[in-house]
């Protein structure tokens, strides 16, 4: 049986966002903790067929959903624990690139940051605590 994993990922997207800027939010935390997170990727799936396709994180993620102000909080918790953390502020709806994100993203104030999304990933525990009191997303 495989070990229990020691480590934890989860997603939180702010609750005031449309179907569609919620998916795409996640989408792009899921992506910045893969990349933060190699070891963490598993084999190619394989189907009976032979087609090979892409790999992916090995481990499940929780997805959580949460007003700005606790988006805040779980941020200053997360980063309190030295959890790693991939960020999305809405602010990154209006641009057209990664380059002008990370620009939108460098003007924003880093005490009030207006989070719309936050993936973090660490030790269980401490994961469990920067997240405490969120809901799942549902």
């Amino acid at each position: 049986m495989p070990e229990p994993f020691t480590t934890k990922v989860a997603l939180i997207v702010r609750d005031d966002l449309a179907t569609w800027q919620r998916l795409n939010v996640t989408a792009f935390l899921a992506t910045g903790i893969a990349s933060a997170a190699p070891e963490a990727i598993g084999e190619p799936y394989e189907d009976a067929a032979g087609r090979r396709y892409c790999r992916l994180l090995g481990q499940p993620m929780m997805i959580f959903s949460a007003s700005r102000a606790q988006l805040q909080g779980a941020h200053r918790a997360a980063v309190d624990r030295g959890l790693t953390t991939a960020v999305y502020v809405g602010a990154m709806f209006s641009t057209g690139n990664d380059e002008a994100n990370r620009t939108v993203f460098r003007a924003e104030n880093p005490e009030d940051l207006d989070l719309v999304g936050l993936a973090v990933r660490g030790d269980r525990k401490q994961v469990d605590k920067a997240v405490k009191g969120l809901a799942l997303h549902g």
